[in-house]
């Protein structure tokens, strides 16, 4: 099984927080999605005939797409592709894009997921982060979807921003629930440098952000998830049973998927990872002119390989399998990564349940310190 991501690099305007690559001038748009349709004709022996169940539209905002433009890559996916059952194809979407005149329109369309910027339901928070939408828009927005006829619906929210009180984040929280919305995602807002966020804190226009209470926020989020009956099925994600994100979960899986536009990642479910160029008019220079795509890769170790597999495992309700470690890198490693995990058990922040390690609720503050213990040096 394979995946195919679409990164559509566009946005009305800039969030504070944000270092995805986009552009928010949308000349160039129609030659840059002309050289994304070649590009998915180029790459079409990429996945070596493994049958595509997923399609995303990521961005960027893809909902900046008319039905039309969505329906040129779809078509001519379903041409050079093997897609046998498309179990999901997934559209990330701004609130104020989702008008019931698009809705309808996607409806004609493969798309039966909305991935929704929702952010957060609190006024202050989306003038912070510069959002282009205000909370009606997103209550809206969700409401005409599900109204359209889109009961799969997943929404980000941001946590650990200035301002946001534990009773606010309870509240955000409250809507995921109120709104039946099957899945969520939720991510601790972070300074990256480049970003209008950075840049603010740097000039002490901005107070530096508070790792303590985002750390209280994790740890009330994951309480009130699992109260309103949400899975914590990965570190930032959340589902009703059974209401998992298919593309998502097959990247944890390890299984191949291919990126296409600029700054898009590929990996052929073996050993080579690629990323095309972040740049807007060098990818479509070169594409249509060239006929070339402009990327870099490496070649994962084995140990790399391994790794990789202990760092996204971990993060996920399923665990990290020593059985596969052994199937698939011998049983000298499995030994290393089973006798390195006895220190966070003592600590209660990891469990291990049928030969899989599995991270605690409190583990789960030190995710990354703990994948990092456990990776295999060699």
């Amino acid at each position: 099984m394979a995946g195919i991501y679409l990164h559509i690099p566009f946005c009305k305007q800039k969030c504070t927080y944000c270092n995805f690559h986009f552009s928010t001038s949308l000349n160039g748009k129609d030659d840059l999605l002309r050289a994304m349709l070649r590009e998915l004709d180029m790459q079409k022996d990429y996945l070596q005939g493994k049958p595509v169940e997923t399609i995303y539209f990521g961005g960027g905002t893809p909902s900046l797409l008319s039905a039309d433009e969505i329906m040129r890559f779809i078509d001519l996916i379903y041409k050079l592709y093997p897609v046998r059952e498309l179990k999901e194809c997934t559209l990330e979407a701004n609130p104020d894009d989702l008008s019931t005149t698009y809705l309808k329109a996607l409806r004609n369309t493969p798309i039966d997921r909305f991935s929704i910027g929702v952010q957060s339901f609190k006024e202050s928070d989306l003038q912070f982060m510069n959002r282009a939408h205000n909370t009606q828009q997103a209550d809206y927005a969700i409401k005409a979807a599900q109204d359209a006829g889109f009961s799969n619906l997943t929404i980000d929210l941001i946590y650990g921003t200035l301002g946001l009180t534990d009773a606010d984040w309870k509240y955000n929280l409250a809507q995921v629930a109120a709104l039946k919305i099957p899945h969520f995602s939720s991510y601790a807002l972070t300074v990256e440098e480049g970003t209008a966020l950075y840049s603010n804190i740097q000039k002490k226009k901005t107070s530096p952000l508070d790792s303590e209470q985002a750390a209280t926020q994790f740890e009330i989020l994951m309480e009130q998830a699992a109260i309103m009956g949400y899975e914590h099925y990965e570190i930032s994600n959340f589902a009703l049973p059974g209401r998992y994100a298919v593309h998502n979960t097959n990247y944890w899986r390890g299984l191949p998927y291919l990126g296409i536009g600029p700054s898009a990642h590929s990996f052929d479910g073996t050993d080579r990872r690629r990323w095309n160029v972040a740049n807007n008019a060098l990818y479509t220079q070169s594409v249509l002119f060239q006929n070339h795509i402009p990327f870099e890769e490496e070649i994962l170790t084995p140990v790399q390989h391994l790794n990789e597999y202990i760092m996204t495992s971990l993060r996920t309700m399923w665990g990290c399998d020593l059985d596969k470690i052994a199937r698939e890198w011998g049983n000298d490693y499995a030994n290393e990564v089973e006798k390195s995990n006895h220190l966070f058990r003592e600590k209660h922040w990891l469990d291990e349940k049928d030969r899989k390690l599995i991270l605690t609720n409190k583990g789960k503050l030190f995710a990354d310190k703990i994948a990092a213990e456990l990776f295999i040096e060699r």
